[in-house]
């Protein structure tokens, strides 16, 4: 079957060339399927992970439909500040060569710029729900026009409590209005939500809940507590380890390693919701210009941070909701290049280990080095193990074991599961 590029689906030349410019060649899956849908003025709703190309799958067809010079007409909603400006950012670019103006519209940043855009009337807003509610309540939004609304990272905004602000966002729309929905995952007040504002929506599924995007190699080490940064420090000095992203679960985690890092001669900044908005954005424009190749961050980057070009994204921590971890790694191997994703994983995360397992729906690659392993026992003693008949119940062969041959760390963990 032919390969369908931009050219195939209908985009202005000034659209085309500002994609060329972008260096994008051949749309992906998602781009595919939604732009010739949004263009004819169907409602949209798409399930995809991050790194599929979701923004100019809805933004492509906005800027066709808008006039400049008409107020406000597109509004885009995000759950947070780095994808805001992201969006904001993407949507510039592909609106080059015209008069339509963008603003990005969040918290902790001054209220100015974007009081002044929203009273010039530009085209396209792409706002956070909290900051843009505060606008609207003090009667500085014209919506009256605005018949184009996106809810990026849908799921993530409810999980976060925005959806009273997007239901009065909504609200203030018209009627008649194209309305554009794309969730990661699709629980039911997600669906609920996609049914009640969208009319007769097309359905695009360009991957399967819960999965990965293509490309990207994941791997299990075991370690000891106590050993994570020295594991750390051993898988990042070797070659191909180029621009690195960690998740640790606390801020304060970030901070230790970023300046245990540091101490060792490693380019690194940690991005948390503690540091202030300056600090947070200077750190990504480090990482992502390539003078840190390391960012150590929490949840908050795990959705909404388009980087190109990361190399490893390592789960420092085990995350605590399977979907966080799909979201976390899919900030490597974007766009269809190739990544590589770690996860440490500790005697006390076993019960979090099988839970995630189930979740994919698969078993993944265990890396044993007997240095850091919290067993200390490698992979190929492991393996022949079992080729003499010690057949494992469990992921981590615990199962079919006596008490005397396990580790004092794995003993432990079966007999106090909750520490």
């Amino acid at each position: 079957m032919e390969q369908v590029g931009f050219k195939d689906l209908g985009i202005s030349p000034e659209r085309l060339a500002a994609i060329e410019a972008i260096g994008w060649t051949v749309p992906t899956p998602i781009q595919a399927k939604a732009i010739p849908a949004g263009m004819e003025g169907v409602d949209v709703v798409g399930i995809a992970q991050t790194g599929t190309g979701k923004t100019a799958a809805f933004m492509i067809p906005a800027l066709e439909r808008l006039e400049a010079g008409k107020g406000l007409q597109v509004l885009v909603l995000c759950p947070t500040r780095e994808l805001a400006q992201q969006v904001a950012d993407d949507t510039e670019a592909l609106a080059k060569g015209t008069k339509v103006r963008v603003q990005a519209i969040f918290g902790g940043v001054g209220y100015g710029p974007q009081i002044d855009a929203l009273s010039s009337g530009f085209e396209v807003i792409v706002a956070t729900p909290g900051r843009f509610i505060d606008h609207i309540q003090s009667k500085r939004v014209d919506l009256s026009r605005a018949g184009y609304l996106v809810l990026d990272e849908a799921d993530r905004m409810l999980d976060m409590g925005f959806r009273p602000q997007i239901e009065q966002c909504i609200r203030d729309m018209p009627r008649e209005r194209q309305t554009m929905l794309f969730s990661a995952t699709m629980p039911h007040g997600v669906h609920d939500l996609a049914l009640r504002i969208t009319k007769e929506a097309v359905w695009i599924e360009a991957t399967p809940p819960g999965t990965t995007a293509e490309g990207i190699e994941e791997f299990f080490y075991s370690v000891k507590p106590e050993k994570k940064p020295d594991l750390l420090l051993e898988l990042i000095q070797q070659p191909g380890w180029d621009q690195v992203l960690i998740f640790t679960r606390t801020k304060a985690a970030a901070d230790v390693l970023e300046a245990r890092l540091q101490r060792e001669g490693i380019p690194a900044d940690a991005m948390h919701s503690d540091k202030h908005m300056k600090q947070r954005t200077r750190a990504l424009e480090r990482f992502a210009t390539g003078k840190v190749r390391v960012l150590v961050a929490t949840d908050l980057a795990q959705r909404g941070l388009d980087v190109e070009g990361i190399s490893h994204v390592v789960n420092y921590d085990v995350p605590l909701d399977p979907e966080d971890y799909v979201h976390r790694i899919g900030r490597t191997g974007r766009a269809g290049a190739e990544g590589t994703a770690v996860t440490f994983v500790t005697a006390a995360d076993l019960g979090a280990l099988k839970s995630l397992e189930h979740r994919l729906g698969r078993s993944v690659d265990r890396q044993h080095l007997p240095q850091f392993d919290y067993t200390g026992t490698p992979q190929t003693e492991s393996r022949a193990a079992a080729a003499r008949g010690r057949k494992s119940r469990s992921p981590t062969g615990m199962g079919s074991r006596s008490a005397s041959e396990l580790s004092p760390e794995e003993l432990d963990a079966l007999l106090n599961p909750g520490s």
